[in-house]
């Protein structure tokens, strides 16, 4: 085939990227275009995304791959977090900055919430783990608060809904991003009117797309502006663990359950196996895992875990105390500190937001009978370490749920460059890890529009792809007994 070129639009919490991949019919490149920062603004008590400005950066980077690749860009599609939303009015006006997920009024709003309906009606009509930035409770937040723009909102848009709606003048809400609001019902594979009318939200819900709609062509004006007239915009998995999952390298499994898991590693770390199935019963209920939807009609049975936002965090503080440190000289420093000394529980709430992420690591080990960390390489190494610990518990809870034995992590996203962080998942679990893609969230972004356009035959031939165009890392198991030890001590302190 001749050579194509999409585009991914990958916006994160922290930083987005606009990134061609060029595919020859048998292995996709990418390249970097534009890159840009991102993250929350504070005003008037609450906590915002400036929408405005990362839409100016998008533009910006769809001229640069106009410039570089012209015509030949086929496609398009962007990918973003979950759980976030706005809306429009009835005249198709944008009714204000979305809030963030970490806005200090979700809660309080979540507390409440609970008090309408209960855990288990909650989790028998959604199959959503709880967690209180989710769009349930952020939107009953605004109803709570008598919210002006929610008695003036017509179209309820998530991030990458807003972001295609911006490019294509379309209104919709793409499945993988829907399954993150606890307003969806997996088994109907609809919204939860229930929910809703429980709630008393508004009839702003749009109609749920699937994965690999065709959206059509750029506006007008849009296309005027970044020069890109003749490409189509596709919907990935707009929810960007779920297209990390898509470009996991894996083999299909022959068995009925998977032998695989993954870890999509970055701020937070996803853990889960995909499933053709959701996984919705008690068990699933009390280890507070979530079914979210996976690229190719799949299931994503998995569970949040507090990721390398304790690293983020530990580095940003350093940083303002005139200690700027690098990626690789953090883990140089945690490579020299001693093995298994102290750990913490990485979901634990005060490593949701704390001022001072590194005091507030020494602090949990102070109020838990342990030696507290002191150096910078002490601390990360806490963190590191008690990750690979969390993982563990999630890899045996993932076997009982499916029923089978899971042999293989494969850790995708930022995160599997940390080589150090890999071995000791490895060391942990006690199975073999396979680290990368790094950009597997765009990467799977790209290959979903591939299949899409007919390019690619399934899912499981993108993977093939995958595995012909980026290398990967493996790691086996080291001294298991000494991790063994450590994991009764971590078990014990999760009580505490």
């Amino acid at each position: 085939m001749a050579t194509k070129t999409y585009l991914a639009i990958d916006v994160g919490a922290s930083s987005g990227r606009v990134l061609a991949g060029v595919f020859d019919g048998e292995r996709i490149r990418l390249e970097e275009l534009h890159r840009f920062e991102n993250g929350p603004t504070h005003a008037a008590g609450g906590m915002y995304w400036d929408l405005l400005l990362l839409w100016k950066n998008i533009q910006e980077g769809l001229k640069s791959a106009k410039a570089k690749y012209g015509d030949d860009i086929v496609s398009m599609g962007v990918d973003t977090w979950g759980v976030d939303f706005s809306f429009l009015g009835d005249d198709g006006e944008l009714l204000g900055n979305p809030r963030h997920y970490r806005d200090p009024r979700n809660k309080k709003a979540f507390d409440e919430a609970l008090q309408i309906a209960t855990r288990e009606e909650i989790f028998a009509e959604t199959g959503l783990q709880f967690l209180d930035f989710n769009s349930l409770y952020q939107l009953y937040a605004m109803r709570q608060a008598d919210s002006s723009i929610l008695d003036a909102a017509t179209d309820f848009l998530m991030m990458p809904d807003i972001f295609h709606w911006l490019l294509t003048g379309e209104k919709g809400n793409e499945v993988t991003n829907v399954t993150t609001t606890q307003l969806y019902n997996p088994v109907t594979k609809g919204w939860s009117k229930k929910l809703i009318d429980k709630f008393r939200l508004p009839s702003v819900f749009k109609e749920i797309l699937p994965t690999g709609t065709n959206l059509g062509k750029l506006r007008a004006e849009v296309a005027a502006a970044t020069g890109i007239r003749t490409a189509e915009v596709i919907l990935p998995g707009t929810h960007d663990t779920a297209s990390a999952v898509a470009a996991v390298p894996a083999a299909q499994s022959s068995g009925k359950t998977p032998n695989w898991c993954y870890i999509s590693s970055g701020t937070w770390s996803l853990m889960g196996v995909e499933t053709t199935h959701p996984v919705i019963n008690a068990k699933c209920a009390e280890y507070n895992f979530t079914n979210e939807g996976g690229v190719g009609g799949t299931t994503r049975l998995l569970k949040n875990i507090g990721g390398l936002w304790l690293v983020q965090e530990c580095r940003r503080i350093w940083k303002e105390a005139g200690h700027e440190y690098s990626w690789s000289e953090l883990v140089r420093m945690s490579e020299a500190a001693t093995p298994l000394a102290s750990l913490i529980d990485p979901d634990h709430a005060s490593f949701s937001a704390p001022a001072n992420m590194p005091q507030a690591i020494r602090d949990f080990c102070t109020r838990t009978g342990q030696t507290p960390p002191q150096s910078e390489g002490e601390v990360i190494r806490c963190a590191l370490e008690s990750l690979a610990m969390r993982y563990r518990q999630v890899h045996t809870w993932l076997q009982e749920l499916t029923g089978g034995e899971i042999n293989t992590i494969h850790i995708v996203g930022g995160g599997a460059q940390n080589a150090l962080l890999s071995q000791f998942a490895a060391d942990s679990c006690k199975c073999r890890v396979v680290a990368g893609p790094t950009e597997a969230t765009a990467v799977g972004n790209l290959m979903t529009q591939a299949v899409a356009l007919g390019d690619v035959g399934s899912l499981w031939d993108s993977r093939e792809v995958v595995r012909n165009s980026f290398s990967v890392a493996e790691y086996q198991p080291r001294n298991t007994t000494a991790w063994d030890e450590a994991y009764g001590r971590f078990l014990n302190l999760l009580n505490k």
